[in-house]
């Protein structure tokens, strides 16, 4: 939405620039759709480098990056999904829900993160 914002300001900086031009009026009010231009474009270049970039700024983030990590940089940034069945020789496999480490059946914390697990017993058994 940024980014689309950005253009309609560059867009209405040029036709402000050109009117203000052709009408005569004082220079002020030409170098006023000069500046929508400039700021325009500086918006432009920000979001797509944001939209595009590793660590994107978000200004409604409710956890902290190292808690859970952006999922586009899960998805496009190098890192491929594990795969493979989930259950092996002792059952199925638990993993953590804050970081994804795997976890053993009996665990109260993660031994990665140090998180207390949520109460697994409660959703076995209904």
């Amino acid at each position: 939405m940024g980014a689309l914002g950005s253009v309609i300001a560059v867009v209405f900086g040029i036709f402000w620039t050109v009117s203000a031009a052709s009408m005569g009026a004082p220079i002020s009010f030409s170098i006023f759709g000069v500046l929508f231009v400039i700021v325009g474009i500086v918006q432009v270049v920000y979001n797509f480098k944001n939209a595009a970039g590793k660590k994107r700024y978000s200004a409604f983030d409710i956890v902290d990056g190292e808690d859970e990590p952006d999922p586009l940089n899960q998805r496009f940034g190098g890192q491929p999904p594990e795969a493979g069945d989930t259950s092996g020789p002792e059952g199925p496999l638990r993993y953590c829900p804050y970081c994804g480490a795997k976890l053993g059946d009996s665990y109260t914390f993660c031994g990665h993160c140090g998180k207390r697990l949520p109460d697994v017993q409660e959703e076995d058994h209904p």
